[in-house]
């Protein structure tokens, strides 16, 4: 099943007609949308066009090289996050290397590359980016229901305002507060006699706290699964998890209590 976070593609940046049609052969098995770039400029703008969850970029490229072309992309916050691979010839200068993880490259490879390692190297910043789409749309969902439960006016505040007022009613009407729409009156020797504490049932889990439950054991899963990533450009996410995790469990033991 296709989900919103497998619409990001890939793009490949090259001057050269036969570098594009050979990554495009070797990309084409990993069912992404690959994008074609002939310049810097050209890959600049299809970034602010389009989402992408990984960008190849050929150093020696006339105009803005590879190395000019990386810095644009991660100076600028629309495009910050989106890793970078540099694709250069064999016979370079020592110093590329070094140079492209400065300007913020998360890999570089040094032609011609193997292309199953290309493939793997790609993957791996593919499957980064859906745990990452994942995560937000996680986080999100746990920002929902902590927002819902802290609104004086959410579902238990309603309940309870409606109750309140239900029972001012009766007052003013010269009756009882009645406990509910068809519940008899008490005879005169009282209602019958309930089970003791020990005897009864526990009560079911709220669906609210349910859901948080299911919240953090999904952060904790994310959490394991970024702390084994390698390559990421989010060190500090999985830390930014753990805390969503000790606040829900947080959330969770005050409504047990």
């Amino acid at each position: 099943m296709t989900t919103a976070s497998d619409t990001a593609g890939i793009l490949i940046v090259d001057d050269m007609e036969e570098n594009l049609v050979a990554l495009e052969a070797v990309l084409g098995s990993l069912s992404r949308r690959v994008v074609r770039a002939r310049s810097g400029e050209e890959a600049l703008k299809a970034m602010l066009r389009e989402e992408f969850a990984v960008v190849l970029i050929d150093v020696l490229m006339p105009g803005m090289n590879g190395f000019e072309t990386a810095a644009n992309i991660k100076g600028l916050d629309q495009t910050k996050d989106v890793p970078i691979i540099l694709l250069t010839g064999a016979s370079v200068d020592p110093n590329y290397a070094y140079r492209g993880y400065t300007v913020g490259a998360a890999d570089f490879l040094i032609k011609p590359f193997d292309p199953w390692l290309l493939r793997t190297k790609v993957n791996v910043f593919l499957e980064l980016h859906r745990k990452n789409q994942q995560l937000a749309a996680q986080a999100d969902q746990l920002k929902r229901l902590l927002t819902a439960d802290n609104r004086p006016g959410g579902e238990a505040g309603a309940a309870a305002a409606q109750e309140s007022a239900d029972g001012q009613e009766a007052v003013s009407a010269g009756r009882p507060a009645s406990r509910g729409i068809d519940e008899p009156p008490a005879g005169p020797t009282g209602p019958p006699p309930g089970p003791s504490e020990s005897e009864r049932p526990p009560l079911p889990e709220t669906s609210e706290a349910g859901r948080l439950a299911d919240v953090a054991g999904q952060l904790a899963e994310l959490e394991l699964l970024l702390r084994d990533a390698k390559g990421t450009d989010h060190p500090n996410l999985a830390d930014r998890i753990a805390e969503l995790e000790r606040a829900v469990g947080r959330l969770l033991t005050s409504r047990e209590a």
